[in-house]
């Protein structure tokens, strides 16, 4: 399975690609989309259609996105919120399947600890997936997301199948 993790901003749209088996991660891409002028709708239709890029070239199976939290400024809030938005429409116009995950889920999946560092993400991320080198930290963050989404679609694969057994005896 092939799974993309959007790590939505503004000014730049961190992505991460890993193909998951087996209960393994295998880095396959990541990078950040970012945006260029002062006008913001221009911005929104460069995520958009860099997200779309991303779906034709990578072929995802699904697509784990970073909930919005809650900011200090509204305004700042509301651009993220529409850089987000912008995003889930490019992927649900390549017919994916979309999860979402609040960052403190995506910390405690990729370090263990919902309150960690966005630094502590960029070396558990390269920890787990072996990288060498620097990594963007829109990157990583995007790289966690995908991460989180397949160690939940894994434990929820558990459950089920505990939950099936249980049901049978």
């Amino acid at each position: 399975m092939r799974i993309l993790g959007i790590d939505p901003g503004s000014q730049a749209t961190g992505f991460g690609i890993v193909d998951w088996a087996a209960g393994e991660a295998r880095y396959v891409a990541s990078g950040a989309i970012k945006t260029r002028g002062s006008e913001f709708p221009p911005r929104l239709r460069q995520i958009f259609e860099g997200v779309q890029t991303l779906m034709r070239d990578y072929a995802p199976t699904e697509v784990a996105i970073e909930r919005v939290f809650m900011h200090r400024n509204a305004d700042s809030a509301l651009k993220l919120g529409q850089a987000r938005g912008a995003a889930i429409c490019a992927a649900y116009s390549a017919s994916s399947v979309l999860f979402e995950y609040a960052p403190r889920e995506v910390k405690l999946a990729v370090v263990g600890q919902g309150g960690a560092l966005k630094e502590q993400v960029n070396v558990m991320v390269k920890t787990l997936l072996k990288l060498q080198g620097e990594l963007n930290p829109d990157a990583a963050d995007a790289i966690g997301i995908a991460l989180c989404h397949a160690y939940s679609r894994e434990l929820r694969a558990a459950l089920d199948a505990g939950a099936g057994q249980g049901a049978r005896r």
